[in-house]
């Protein structure tokens, strides 16, 4: 297939998406919707509950990952602020807030559909990443199906085995629970296992289901999107992910069983609805994201993080 969103479409795509891997080549690096222009107005006005802006630690050094607020910069200021530092930018749900990336979204699933016999993921959405030159993404796991979208710059990506010693029902559980992706273990020996692609404009990675994977951009700024997708036997999965969690933690169940059908998956179904807004959970998602900093204007040059004082001090 030649033409639509996916320009290299071929049988082997067909056969491997959701089980391997695969880089495939996409038509949206030259749509005027990543324009730096209006990606700088749809900053401007996105919903502060819809984005996370993030400063990360440096390569080769200690690990530190902190969000923060945009503050009162243009949306200009903020791609430079990113392009001159070490963070990146998640509009959160972008088909959410504005139907153009709307239209993009389902005109890509139906391509999919077409293209994958008995394909259907009627949860699905996306997010745009504007990240500054070498930044990098830690180690982590999605619960969604998820493919990155390469639309400016140049990045590397580690996709590592979806299976243990990677990545455990504890850790996807964790993650179910708090919405924290990167809480999960990782060792330096992993990369021996990983498969390593780069990614140019115009091309896009998918992989397995809940693979772990890390990310690392070259020295350029970076515009990405990122889309996840719910197939029924994903969605499934995921409630039965978070009534384990619960399980495991409140209740002592050791090993809690992962069926998606029968009896077991209907009381899951069930319980896990029923401790979806528990006051424990809401209490470790925000103490797992707090605001540490905001961006500011600098006369001198570009945008500066002014860091926040915490209540206690």
């Amino acid at each position: 297939m030649g033409t639509g969103i996916f320009t290299n479409w071929d049988e082997s795509i067909s056969k491997l998406w959701g089980h391997h891997p695969i880089k495939i080549t996409h038509s949206l690096a030259q749509s005027p919707l990543f324009s730096r222009e209006n990606l700088a107005k749809l900053i401007e006005i996105y919903p502060r509950d819809r984005y996370a802006l993030v400063e990360m630690g440096a390569r080769e050094e200690r690990r530190m990952w902190r969000e923060g607020d945009i503050g009162k910069l243009t949306g200009e200021e903020v791609i430079q602020a990113i392009e001159q530092g070490r963070m990146w930018l998640n509009l959160r749900d972008v088909s959410g807030v504005d139907a153009r990336y709307k239209a993009v979204i389902d005109e890509m699933f139906a391509e999919l559909s077409a293209n994958i016999p008995g394909f259907s993921a009627p949860r699905r959405g996306c997010g745009i990443l504007i990240s500054s030159p070498n930044a990098q993404v830690y180690y982590h796991a999605d619960l969604p199906g998820q493919a990155l979208w390469q639309i400016i710059g140049r990045k590397r990506v580690y996709v590592y085995p979806n299976h243990k010693p990677f990545i455990s029902d504890a850790d996807l559980e964790h993650i179910a629970l708090f919405d924290m992706e990167l809480d999960v273990p990782y060792a330096e020996w992993y990369d021996k296992y990983a498969e390593v692609m780069e990614l140019a404009p115009g091309e896009l990675l998918s992989w397995p289901l809940n693979a772990p994977h890390k990310v690392e951009n070259l020295d350029c700024l970076n515009v990405s999107m990122t889309v996840s997708y719910k197939t029924e036997e994903y969605h499934r999965a995921e409630q039965v992910k978070f009534a384990n969690g619960v399980l495991r933690r409140k209740f002592g169940v050791k090993n809690p069983r992962q069926l998606l059908t029968g009896p077991s998956y209907l009381f899951k179904k069930v319980f896990q609805k029923a401790f979806r807004n528990a006051a424990w959970v809401k209490a470790g998602r925000k103490s797992r994201r707090p605001i540490e900093f905001t961006l500011e204007r600098n006369t001198a040059g570009p945008a500066k993080i002014a860091n926040r004082v915490t209540e206690a001090a």
